[in-house]
Parts: C-alpha cells; sequence; structure tokens
C-alpha cells in the first residue's frame, strides 16, 4: 500500500481509533491535572495576549532563579486543553521548576475567525515571549527556558527552536529557547494534508504544508530531544526519525522510542520522576 493512501493515513494518524481506551485515558490526566492544581502553587488563565485562547497557567517555583519548562499539549491543533496537562507540572515543580502550560487556538475557529496552523505557531510565539519577560515575577530565570510539547505541541516546539526571536521584539535574546523536547512530534506535515480525518480542519495546501514543516526547516542551534511510543505507528516512528535525519545528530542529540508506551501513554513518561522523558527533560534544565 502506497504511503499516502488516504485509508492508510487514516488509520496510522487516528490515535482514537488506534486507543480504544483513550476516554479512560482523558479521564485519568483530568483528575490527576485537578489534583495537581490543589496541589501546587498556581496562577490560571493569565493573559499573554488578547486573541483566542491566549491563556496560560503557571506553576511557580518554590525558589527564585529557576529553570522554566513550557509545555505545550497536542491534540492535531483542534482539541484539548492545558486544564488537561497540569499532570505534567508536579514532578518538576518539585524538582525546582517553574512550569507553564499555554492554551491556544484550536482549529478551524469560525468562518468569522478562522484559525490555521501558522495562527497557531504565532500564538505559541507570542506566548513564549511573555514567558521571557515575565518569568521572574513567578521565580523562573528568562535565561533558562525549555519548552516541551506531545504531538501538535511536539511540532511547535520544534518551530520554537528555529524563531528569530529579535525580530519578534527587540527586547528578546537570539537563543530565548534553549532546548526542547518533542514527544511524538509531528515535522513533516505533507502525510497530515493528505490525511482524510484531519483535512477539513486543518486545511493545509501544500505550501502551507511545506512551510510549516520542522524538517524543511533548517537545525537550529538549541537542541531538540526527539521521542516517540514504541507502540506507536508507523507513521509516527517514522516523523520522529525524519527530524534526525533532517537536522542531524548535534541538533537532535536523542532520537529514542519508549518502550511499551503509545500515542498516549508515552505522556505518563514525562510526568512520572523515574520516566525516560522525565529525565532527559531535568537534563535540559540543569536539574540533573
Amino acid at each position: 500500500m502506497a504511503r499516502f493512501d488516504p485509508d492508510r493515513l487514516d488509520k496510522q494518524y487516528n490515535n482514537r481509533a488506534r486507543i480504544p481506551e483513550h476516554p479512560e485515558i482523558f479521564e485519568r490526566w483530568a483528575k490527576a491535572s485537578a489534583l495537581s492544581r490543589d496541589g501546587l502553587s498556581r496562577r490560571l488563565d493569565v493573559p499573554y495576549g488578547d486573541g483566542p485562547n491566549e491563556t496560560l497557567d503557571i506553576f511557580p517555583s518554590p525558589r527564585a532563579g529557576a529553570p522554566v519548562l513550557v509545555f505545550i499539549h497536542g491534540g492535531w491543533w483542534r482539541s484539548l486543553d492545558k486544564s488537561e496537562h497540569s499532570f505534567v507540572a508536579p514532578t518538576f515543580v518539585h524538582a525546582g521548576a517553574m512550569v507553564v502550560v499555554p492554551n491556544y487556538a484550536l482549529c478551524p475557529g469560525t468562518s468569522a475567525a478562522p484559525v490555521g496552523i501558522d495562527f497557531i505557531a504565532l500564538q505559541m510565539v507570542k506566548a513564549l515571549a511573555w514567558v521571557w519577560r515575565n518569568a521572574a515575577l513567578y521565580g523562573g530565570d528568562p535565561l533558562r527556558i525549555i519548552v516541551a510539547g506531545h504531538s501538535a505541541g511536539g511540532h511547535l516546539a520544534a518551530m520554537l527552536l528555529n524563531c528569530e526571536w529579535p525580530q519578534v521584539g527587540a527586547d528578546l535574546p537570539p537563543y530565548l529557547v534553549r532546548g526542547a523536547l518533542a514527544v511524538s512530534g509531528v515535522f513533516d506535515l505533507e502525510p497530515v494534508r493528505r490525511t482524510p480525518f484531519l483535512a477539513a480542519d486543518l486545511r493545509l495546501t501544500p505550501a502551507l504544508a511545506a512551510k510549516l514543516s520542522p524538517v524543511a526547516m533548517p537545525a537550529p542551534n538549541g537542541v531538540l530531544c526527539a521521542a516517540v511510543g514504541a507502540d506507536e505507528s508507523e507513521e509516527f516512528l517514522a516523523q520522529n526519525d525524519a527530524i534526525r535525519t533532517a537536522w542531524g545528530e548535534r541538533a537532535v542529540p536523542v532520537c529514542e522510542r519508549i518502550p511499551g508506551t503509545n500515542h498516549l501513554t508515552v505522556l505518563h513518561d514525562l510526568a512520572s520522576p523515574d520516566g525516560r522523558l522525565n529525565q532527559l527533560t531535568r537534563q535540559l534544565l540543569g536539574l540533573g
């Protein structure tokens, strides 16, 4: 079967269909996130702009000068919410980091205010600029910002490594994002553009898919750790390998498959203090 066969792509990329227990997993995330918010100091729904869904949740560090982890949720740029991902924060806050979880507008938006992936990417640029300018108010060090993202969020994390920050604001440093972790990231949008169940919401043209694909961008100065669940589809495994091929080993020093995990349970490895993804993130943050 050809790689871009529509039926194949739907089967490869529709993770809810591939993981029948996804409702239970999402419920677990929501409950764990509510407990996390109850157990941590927090500032919820802080605006980083005045556009749709431009708010973020902050979990301050207990001490000043802490590294900052910004976690971007997934959902094919068209579903899920930051409130369902607070469960990522506790282990890193307890380790000494400040954690920020931003929201973004969801595709396709409305006829009056359409939303595309390019719009969301610019929202994340705005969110990171806000974090750099305000991190110190919540115990964070703006010179130690790391981004992690899951699925579509992994795509956005990789995009942020290539941002020309001084063009966004004259006060911003060239290397605002020091490193990133992409969990089950999507780096080549051409097969995504051709996937039927996503096409109507994402509305990707060939030109836009090429423009927004990290594999078509130059390797950044920062580093990207790329990881995927070992039990994920062939396409997601290939996406993870593709960014290492495109950017090289210097920019992508870690390109791994996490044993025994699928597209959703791989995120549990990030939240667990004993998880490989948790360890990689703490290394990026300089927390050992």
